[in-house]
């Protein structure tokens, strides 16, 4: 029971802030900066952080279980199934701004080559179980869009019916990619290169947000 409440306490907040970056943004603010101000109170605040979604083999699954067994015993838990239903939104929230951000310079989806940097759930491992990028870029290469991807730890992906190598992080070509969508912020990539190279970036981590504004960077 600890252990699934420190899992259910983790999705739940990750929720909240998930739903809290999709209400900034409607409103043109920046959930990071929200967050970083928020952090400064010297008590009563845990700082949590939106991304494309939630993975790994805890969070996703280890809350269902215990939704499972209360309801045997008669009790339908609610923030459990509110958390996942929002934080199982984000990766299609995820693709909705890629598809805006290419819209917005006159691109389609559709023939559109997409670079992703990282595929693993967390950064600086290579476990992609329950990975949201999986499912974004499935979504992505269901569109038509030229997919690739750059994860120094998943050196094969197999997405559908889809075999994808990752492209090495030195001869990454970001200037000819249409746009270059961040979903796990691995060490081994210089976010200054990509901030400079490639022409245009969603992230959905904030890599980028020590760069400061970019016209060329979109962030969750």
């Amino acid at each position: 029971m600890v252990k699934f409440f420190e899992n259910i306490f983790r999705s739940v907040n990750i929720a909240l802030v998930n739903e809290l970056a999709i209400m900034c943004r409607r409103l043109g603010l920046s959930v990071w900066e929200v967050i970083e101000a928020a952090s400064t109170k010297p008590f009563g605040f845990m700082p949590f952080y939106p991304g494309p979604g939630i993975g790994g083999h805890c969070i996703p699954s280890d809350p269902h279980y215990l939704s499972w067994r209360t309801r045997l015993m008669g009790y339908e838990p609610k923030f459990i199934a509110f958390a996942d239903e929002i934080n199982r939104q984000m990766p299609t929230y995820v693709v909705q701004m890629v598809t805006e951000a290419l819209n917005d310079r006159a691109k389609a989806v559709r023939g559109a080559k997409i670079l992703a940097l990282g595929v693993a759930y967390k950064a600086g491992v290579g476990d992609v179980r329950d990975s949201p990028a999986l499912e974004i870029l499935e979504a992505l290469l269901a569109r038509g869009a030229q997919v690739s991807y750059v994860d120094p730890h998943v050196p094969r992906l197999k997405i559908g019916d889809h075999q994808l190598t990752s492209v090495s992080w030195q001869s990454a070509n970001l200037a000819s990619r249409d746009l270059v969508l961040i979903l796990t912020n691995h060490p081994e990539f210089d976010m200054k290169r990509v901030a400079a190279e490639a022409p245009l970036v969603v992230d959905t981590r904030n890599a980028t947000g020590s760069l400061g504004p970019r016209s060329n960077i979109i962030r969750l």
